[in-house]
């Protein structure tokens, strides 16, 4: 009924059909292969997330629906295919927000040889070249607020120390390095450390209040804690931090991507502090992965890696407030 009587909604439809086919042609012009990789998964992997369960019948195996394509897609470029993609939907079972729905469509990508730097170049130019082919414009009005997709010099990059340093009252996270010393700082700040158990768990809440909602033109925050990215590589000046961004667009997470880490011995070390974070109560922690660490004892060659969140990147393009308003059958 909502397409019937909205013309605004079925606007939206095709505006969403032509970014994926823009996304598509953008990646196969620059030797990307697109791939299929499993919906279900034996062990589930590549975010901090709970998933859905089901089971097999025939094998009596229980299965997770998949929660990121990125172990999968990792094995691939092991494999020798120094290019690939994927476009498909991941699950998160997880509460639902105007920026969150359960079932969502993600793209992401891998390129052999390449590391973060090299993605956020991607990531500006992928979403500059898809608002010039769909809408025949970088400039675009979202909530009131004209957002410039392709700015003249790039997109800002910043580190998430300076962002925290800037927003939130002169913290530094790296001088407050254990969790007493960074709650002390916050509450000089004069603001609420809350109950976070961790220093890196901390860091993250005082980055997603204070700091994520003031990043309304695009752009990139890097050099996030290693306690929050278990599959990037450390950065070679400080080993606390890894080499990751976030793209942000309108105060909303657009993209995750790092150099991939390609230490089997470092991955193994972890996924061990992963399971043990499973092991206290921690349900979003990603299981320990065998298969996976033995596939990066084969060799994964120096990989930047990419995700995009199409539904939000629909949003923005469609002045949608509300991820359900681009969606043909929202949850």
């Amino acid at each position: 009924l909502d397409l019937l009587c909205n013309g605004k909604a079925r606007e939206t439809a095709v505006v969403r059909a032509r970014v994926v086919s823009a996304m598509r042609a953008f990646l196969d012009e620059r030797g990307f292969l697109e791939v299929e990789t499993p919906v279900l998964q034996p062990l589930y992997g590549g975010a901090a997330a709970r998933p859905f369960t089901t089971h097999h019948n025939t094998y009596e195996q229980d299965l997770y629906l998949r929660i990121s394509d990125e172990l999968y897609l990792k094995r691939l470029v092991v494999g020798g295919i120094d290019r690939v993609y994927e476009i498909g939907h991941n699950f998160r079972n997880e509460g639902v927000s105007r920026k969150h729905n359960p079932e969502f469509t993600m793209m992401e990508c891998y390129q052999a040889y390449a590391d973060y730097a090299d993605m956020m170049d991607l990531t500006e130019q992928m979403v500059g070249e898809i608002a010039r082919r769909v809408l025949g414009t970088t400039s675009v009005a979202y909530q009131g607020t004209v957002l410039e997709l392709a700015p003249a010099g790039g997109w800002p990059r910043t580190s998430m120390r300076d962002a925290i340093a800037e927003h939130c009252k002169g913290i530094d996270i790296l001088e407050a390095a254990s969790l007493a010393e960074l709650r002390e700082a916050v509450r000089g700040a004069g603001l609420d450390p809350g109950d976070a158990p961790t220093w890196a768990v901390l860091v993250d809440q005082l980055f997603s209040e204070h700091v994520e909602p003031r990043l309304v033109q695009p752009c990139f925050v890097t050099k996030h804690p290693v306690d929050l990215s278990p599959l990037a590589k450390r950065c070679e000046d400080d080993p606390r931090l890894v080499e990751r961004f976030e793209a942000f667009v309108a105060g909303v997470e657009v993209g995750n991507a790092f150099s991939e880490l390609n230490d089997p011995l470092d991955q193994r070390e972890r996924f061990l502090a992963l399971q043990a974070a499973r092991d206290a109560g921690d349900d979003e922690a990603q299981p320990l992965d065998e298969d996976f660490l033995q596939c990066l004892e084969h060799g994964m060659p120096p990989t930047g890696g990419l995700g995009i969140g199409v539904d939000r990147l629909v949003m923005f393009l469609t002045d949608a407030p509300n991820l359900r308003e681009v969606l043909l059958f929202p949850h």
